[in-house]
């Protein structure tokens, strides 16, 4: 996997993510654990993308 494709990759997972907390907050009663669990791993991601950018550059 080239590095372009893994960025895309790592954008399709943080935008599935991102769906899924918008879900996850939008329930009666949300879990907030989940949301914690959920927010962490997409802030993981963005990270990772960005450190990958800035190697490519």
């Amino acid at each position: 996997m080239n590095l372009q494709s893994h960025i895309e990759t790592l954008k399709q997972r943080h935008a599935s993510l991102d769906m899924r907390i918008t879900e996850e907050d939008h329930r009666p009663r949300p879990d907030d654990g989940q949301l914690v669990r959920m927010k962490l791993e997409k802030l993981r991601l963005k990270d990772q993308m960005e450190r990958l950018r800035g190697d490519s550059v």
